[in-house]
C-alpha cells in the first residue's frame, strides 16, 4: 500500500511518468570535463522505461527496491551496484556491477555505457557506524554524494537521495516537525544528509537538477540487514529471537523512534521517482509511519516468542543519537502540496504488520508462521495521511 502523499488534485501515481531530461551540453557540468572524454549525451522518448541504476545496492533497501522497479520497468532497466560481491541470489535477480561512488571515471562510465536516465543514491555510512570513523563517513556522504550530483547533472539524470530523520537535530521543532525547519544534527551522518538536501536543492536551483529526497525514518525489513543505524535493533531482535532466543538490546526499553515497514518505504520511494516534476514544491519531504519503544517491541514479539530473554547494554553514542527530540516519535506536518493517498487508504506500515512479517521472514518452519489475527494489543494501530497534515492513529 502507498505511504508517501499523492499530488493535490491528481490521482495516485501508479505508472511511469516521461523523463524530463536536460538539454544542456557538457560544458555546463559544474565538474570540469576533459577534453579527449570518450561519452555522449542520450535522450529518451516518452515511451521509453527509464534506465536505473542504484548505488549502495547490497544495502538494507537496495535489493527489494530493484525487485519492485524490475516489476515496473522490466529486469534489464534497472542496475544495481556495490563494492562487494553479491550473493548469488542478488547476482542472478538481474544485472549487477561494481561502482565505486568516490571514483566520479568508473561511475560517469556506468552512467553513459548503460544509457542511465534515474541515479538512485543509497551508498552511505549510517550514523552509529560514522561516528566510530568520522574520515570515512565524510568520503563516501559527502564526497560520494558531489560525485553522484555532478554526474546526475552532465547527464541529464533523475536524481534520489534519501535522507533521514537523522538530519534533524536538537533544537529542530517537533509535534510537529515540519519538512522546512531549523535541522542542526549533531552526528557526522545528519550533517551529511543536511548537506545532500541542500546540494540537492541547490543544483535544482542552479543547473535544473531533477534532484528528489525523502527523510526515512528507521526502516523494519526480514530478508536485508541493517547498516549501522540507530534504529538497527528493530531489525536485529527479530533474527535473534528466533535464531537464538536472546537479544541484547543498545538502547533504554523506553527509547521512542519512528519506524516504517520495508515494503511501505519502498513504495514511497516509487512514488516520489514517478512524480512529474512540475508537482513537486520542494525537493525534500518527510515521510512517517508510527513509533515504539524497544520495551513495546518486545512485550509484542513474545506473544509469539514467550521465551524471548532480552538484556540492555547501552550504547552511549545511539542513545545520544536516539533522544534527540526528534527523533523521538513527533507527530510530522506534511507540504500543503501533498494530501491523501486514493481516499485516504490506510497504509500497510503498522508496527503489528511489521512484526508480523519480520518474525515470519526470519522463521524457516513454515508450520510456526503466526496468524494476523493473533494481534490485538494497543500497538495495533494503522495510520494514514490526511488532508490537514496530521496523522491519524486508530
Amino acid at each position: 500500500m502507498s505511504c508517501v502523499r499523492a499530488v493535490r488534485g491528481l490521482a495516485p501515481v501508479c505508472g511511469f511518468q516521461p523523463l524530463a531530461v536536460l538539454s544542456r551540453g557538457v560544458s555546463f557540468s559544474p565538474r570540469q570535463v576533459a577534453s579527449d572524454a570518450s561519452f555522449r549525451l542520450v535522450s529518451f522518448s516518452e515511451s521509453d522505461h527509464p534506465r536505473v541504476l542504484i548505488t549502495g545496492g547490497l544495502g538494507q533497501l537496495g535489493v527489494g527496491l530493484a525487485k519492485l522497479l524490475r516489476k515496473q520497468f522490466g529486469k534489464y532497466n534497472v542496475i544495481l551496484s556495490d563494492i562487494r560481491k553479491p550473493p548469488a541470489h542478488v547476482y542472478q535477480s538481474g544485472p549487477f556491477m561494481y561502482s565505486d561512488i568516490l571514483d566520479y571515471k568508473n561511475l560517469r562510465e556506468i552512467v553513459v555505457n548503460n544509457r542511465i536516465s534515474w541515479l538512485i543514491h543509497y551508498s552511505a555510512l549510517l550514523s552509529a557506524v560514522g561516528e566510530a570513523n568520522v574520515s570515512l563517513a565524510r568520503d563516501v556522504n559527502i564526497t560520494g554524494l558531489h560525485n553522484v550530483l555532478d554526474v546526475a547533472v552532465e547527464h541529464g539524470l533523475r536524481l534520489f537521495v534519501p535522507s533521514s530523520i537523522g538530519a534533524f537535530g536538537p533544537t529542530s521543532p517537533h509535534n510537529p516537525t515540519p519538512d522546512l525547519c531549523i535541522q542542526r544534527p549533531r552526528t557526522i551522518y545528519g550533517v551529511s544528509k543536511v548537506h545532500a538536501e541542500l546540494m540537492g536543492e541547490y543544483y535544482h536551483h542552479r543547473y535544473g537538477l531533477d534532484f528528489r529526497c525523502l527523510r526515512y525514518p528507521g526502516i523494519i525489513s526480514a530478508d536485508s540487514r541493517p547498516g549501522g543505524g540507530t534504529t538497527d535493533y528493530a531489525v536485529h531482535i527479530f533474527h535473534d529471537a528466533v535464531k537464538t532466543g536472546r537479544f541484547v538490546c543498545n538502547l533504554r526499553p523506553d527509547t521512542r523512534l519512528p519506524m516504517m515497514f520495508i515494503d511501505d518505504c519502498l513504495s514511497a520511494t516509487l512514488e516520489v521517482l514517478e512524480a512529474p516534476a512540475e508537482t513537486l514544491s520542494m525537493r525534500t519531504y518527510n515521510v512517517s509511519a508510527v513509533s515504539f519503544t524497544p520495551d513495546e517491541l518486545v512485550q509484542e514479539i513474545r506473544r509469539h516468542l514467550p521465551d524471548l530473554q532480552v538484556t540492555y547494554e547501552i550504547d552511549p553514542v545511539r542513545q545520544a543519537i536516539g533522544e534527540s527530540p526528534t527523533h523521538r516519535s513527533s507527530p510530522i506536518q506534511y507540504a500543503d502540496d501533498f494530501v491523501s493517498v486514493s481516499d485516504l487508504k490506510k497504509c500497510s506500515i503498522t508496527s503489528i504488520a511489521s512484526i508480523h512479517s519480520a518474525v515470519n521472514g526470519c522463521r524457516q518452519n513454515e508450520s510456526l508462521l503466526i496468524k494476523p489475527s493473533q494481534y490485538s494489543t494497543p500497538l495495533q494501530k494503522s495510520c494514514m495521511f490526511t488532508s490537514d497534515k496530521s496523522i491519524i492513529e486508530e
